[in-house]
Parts: C-alpha cells; sequence; structure tokens
C-alpha cells in the first residue's frame, strides 16, 4: 500500500503557501506605506505651531529650565523633539543631526516663522513667541509624521491596518485559489453525472484536464478511465449481440430435435436425435466458454501472473498436444525452432493462443497436408510463424478474421464458431504484441504472432 504523499511536492501546495505569504508581506508593505501617509497628514493637519509656543514659553515662565524640561520630555512622548531658543541658543541640551543645524541657524537669525522640510515625512518647525519677561524667544521643533499621535496609539494603528488589509488580500486570494480549485472539481463531478446517466462519451475539458497540477492528473486520469469505460462497454454490448445472435441457431436446432425425439417412439431414432442435441448443447457451451474468456482478456490479465519462460518450450509442447488430431486428419505437423527465445508473460493465455492458431491451421489443413509452426528472434521481438497449405483467405477477409463471430467463405471446410482467433489477438495484445494473417505466396494462410523478447 502506497504511503500518502509529500506535500512538498504537490503544485497546489506551495501554490496556495506562495500565495499566503504573498499576501501577508504585501499587507505589511500597503499598511506600513498607508499607516505611514496618514500619520504625516494628520500631524500636519492636527499641531497647531503658535499653541505649542505659548505652552513652551508658559512652562518656561512658570518653571523655569526645570518646567520647560518637563514640558519637553510630555511632547517627545507625543512624538515631537521640540524647545525654546533664547538669543541663537537653546534652553535644553539636545542634539540635531549637522544639516538641521545649518537650516536652523539660518531660521533664528532672520527672527520668522519657518517651516524646512528636512526628509519625506519630517519637519523643522520655527515660531517665534514673547514671554511674559518681554523677551523674544523660539520655539524650535523637530517633528516626524508621527507628531502629535502617541506611540500606542500607532502601533494600534499599524497594527490594525495590517489585520485588515490581511483580511482583505487572503479573502481575496483564498477566493481565488477556492474558485481555481472548485471549477476543476466541477467540471470532474458534471462528467462524472453524465457516465453516470449512460452519456459514456462524456470527458473533461482540456481545459481543465490540461493543467500540471493534481487536478489536472485526475482529469486526465477520470478522462482516461472514461475512454477505458467506454471502450469495454461497447466491446461487451457487440459480443452480447453477437452471441445473441449465433447462439440462436443452435438453440432453435436443439429445439427441433428434441420436438423430434418426442415424436418418435422408437428408441434407436430418438437416440440419434439426442446425441445431436448433446452436440448442439457442447457448441454452445465452447460457444460461451471463448466468449466469456474474450470478455476477460478484455480487462487485462485477472488473477493471471507474469512470469518468464521460454517459448520455444512452450511451443513445442503445443505441437506435441496437437499431434493427436492432426494424425486424426491425415496432417503433418512440425516445429521448427532455433534456440531458446525468452518472453515475459502469462504461459497459459499464450497456451491457449497458440492451440487456436494450431487448432485452425490443422482444421483448414487438406488430407496429406502439412502444418509448419516456426519460432524465432528478430531483435528484440519474439515470433511464432504458423503456416499451413489450405485454401487461404480471400484478400478482401483477410482484415476481418479477428473479428468475434467472424466466419468467411471457407467456414463451411470446418466447424467453430468465429472466436479462436479473437481471442489471439487479445491475448498478443495484452502482451503488448500483435498478430496478422497473410496468404502464402503457394497457398495456404500464414499467422505471425509477435512480441517483445524479455530483457
Amino acid at each position: 500500500m502506497n504511503g500518502l504523499r509529500n506535500p512538498f511536492r504537490s503544485p497546489i501546495f506551495w501554490r496556495t503557501l506562495i500565495s499566503f505569504c504573498a499576501a501577508n508581506l504585501l499587507a505589511m508593505l500597503l499598511a506600513g506605506w498607508l499607516t505611514s501617509g496618514f500619520l504625516s497628514y494628520a500631524a500636519h493637519r492636527r499641531i497647531d505651531w503658535s499653541a505649542l509656543a505659548e505652552a513652551a514659553e508658559h512652562a518656561y515662565d512658570s518653571g523655569g529650565r526645570d518646567g520647560l524640561d518637563a514640558w519637553i520630555q510630555k511632547e517627545d512622548a507625543d512624538g515631537i523633539e521640540a524647545t525654546l531658543y533664547e538669543d541663537g541658543r537653546s534652553l535644553h541640551d539636545w542634539r540635531l543631526p549637522s544639516s538641521v543645524r545649518h537650516a536652523l541657524s539660518s531660521s533664528l537669525s532672520e527672527g520668522r516663522s519657518a517651516n524646512i522640510r528636512i526628509s519625506r515625512g519630517s519637519d523643522l518647525i520655527v515660531k517665534p513667541v514673547i514671554g511674559s519677561d518681554g523677551h523674544t524667544r523660539q520655539l524650535v521643533a523637530y517633528t516626524s509624521s508621527r507628531g502629535r499621535i502617541s506611540r500606542d496609539t500607532q502601533q494600534k494603528l499599524l497594527l490594525g491596518m495590517q489585520v485588515a488589509l490581511s483580511l482583505l488580500l487572503i479573502g481575496g486570494i483564498g477566493w481565488w485559489i477556492a474558485h481555481s480549485v472548485s471549477r476543476p472539481v466541477e467540471a470532474i463531478r458534471d462528467a462524472t453525472r453524465k457516465i453516470a446517466a449512460g452519456d459514456l462519451t462524456a470527458r473533461v475539458q482540456p481545459r481543465w484536464s490540461g493543467a500540471h497540477d493534481e487536478l489536472g492528473q485526475l482529469a486526465r486520469d477520470f478522462n482516461g478511465m472514461g475512454e477505458r469505460i467506454e471502450v469495454l462497454v461497447a466491446h461487451e454490448r457487440g459480443v452480447l449481440q453477437d452471441l445473441s445472435h449465433e447462439i440462436r441457431s443452435p438453440l432453435a436446432r436443439l429445439h427441433l430435435l428434441l420436438n423430434l425425439a418426442q415424436r418418435h417412439a422408437g428408441r434407436d431414432v430418438a437416440t440419434a436425435y439426442f446425441k445431436r442435441a448433446e452436440q448442439e448443447i457442447e457448441r454452445m457451451e465452447r460457444m460461451t466458454s471463448e466468449m466469456l474468456a474474450l470478455s476477460r482478456l478484455e480487462g487485462g490479465l485477472p488473477g493471471m501472473e507474469r512470469e518468464r519462460f521460454d517459448l520455444t518450450e512452450l511451443t513445442e509442447e503445443r505441437v506435441s498436444a496437437a499431434r493427436v488430431e492432426a494424425q486424426a486428419q491425415n496432417v503433418d505437423i512440425q516445429a521448427v525452432v532455433k534456440g531458446p527465445v525468452t518472453v515475459h508473460g502469462s504461459s497459459v493465455l499464450l497456451e491457449r493462443a497458440l492451440d487456436n492458431v494450431i487448432t485452425n491451421a490443422i482444421k483448414f489443413s487438406p488430407s496429406n497436408g502439412k502444418v509448419e509452426v516456426a519460432v524465432s528472434q528478430d531483435g528484440t521481438t519474439a515470433t511464432v510463424r504458423v503456416t499451413d497449405n489450405g485454401p487461404g483467405v480471400p484478400e478482401e477477409e483477410l482484415g476481418k478474421l479477428f473479428r468475434p463471430f467472424y466466419r468467411g467463405a471457407n467456414a463451411a471446410l470446418a466447424k467453430g464458431n468465429g472466436l479462436g482467433l479473437s481471442i489471439v489477438q487479445r491475448v498478443m495484445r495484452v502482451h503488448h504484441g500483435d498478430v496478422d494473417a497473410r496468404n502464402g505466396a503457394y497457398g495456404g494462410l500464414i499467422v505471425t504472432m509477435s512480441m517483445p523478447e524479455a530483457g
């Protein structure tokens, strides 16, 4: 029993995993970008720099440097770095980048309000304010886009944006994955319903069966199964029709013979009729047996194991078994072999095929005729050729010889039901081989069976 397939080799697994990872990564990037833009917009829209300058001056006037330091710490928690400058000097010790100090010195010397963009999302604000002592001071603020929004609020906003975008993107990707999975499944389900309803020609469309994933493989396997079912059912129906047609004649004769036997009181006459009835029963039994074998072969090799064996040895054995029948009809039969030829398959089935071809050759051979069974090897192909010197077959009938129940113009020369060569053809097919028939140059029929030699 095979184990479960490794999920890491599944295209659907990787498609789903990569899609969800990409969705989460995209959600993080978009959330960061949108949150940054929103915070920058909110900071520039909401901060009242004049009021902020008045608040800083009030803190300094009421509490001196300590009061200013307390105010600075409070604003720093909200994302704004700010202090007061007096006479070009900071009333609070802080460090600014050199580029910021250069821009600040120019604004302080001019003594006016300034809003200087340092970088994307960062501004330098200068706002003059007059203290209670009459001195003019400047509020200097260095703020990012997150100004006036607490760090806790920033984290909650970023998390909320990520969750919302993740749900949106994952929902969209989940819908796409579910859609891409459900549509081929629905197509397979629709084809299954059609076959169950009797439409054996139903197949999954190439649009779905051509996909290179498990669902595409499932669709291709389903189509293969449908084709196999269609062939088997068509074969069974044809065989059943042929059998019902062929069995009608012996049944009618059997019915007539039994009626005749009942009408004649004489034991000898009745015995003759019963004997002929027995022959008709045997014929129907043979026909039914052949049909069962034909149907079984059409489905493969159920219950029959393949093995390596010598085809030459099997052929000699079947020729030897056929000599009794050949001698009864005054026919000479010979096996022509050239060393061992090893094949891989069912010796039981090949024995049946050889018996059918050899028996057929003996039946159609004239008295004092000859049947030759030759085994040879051509490269990687093993061949059995059965030749007789009978009447042969009309050229227009050669292509029909392997059809079930077909009996040609020479059928009157021998008894049979037309199933032997059909079974031979199917035996060769299940062995990945073939069989053909042709007339000999000097009369007679040549039947050639070929199959791969065992490597």
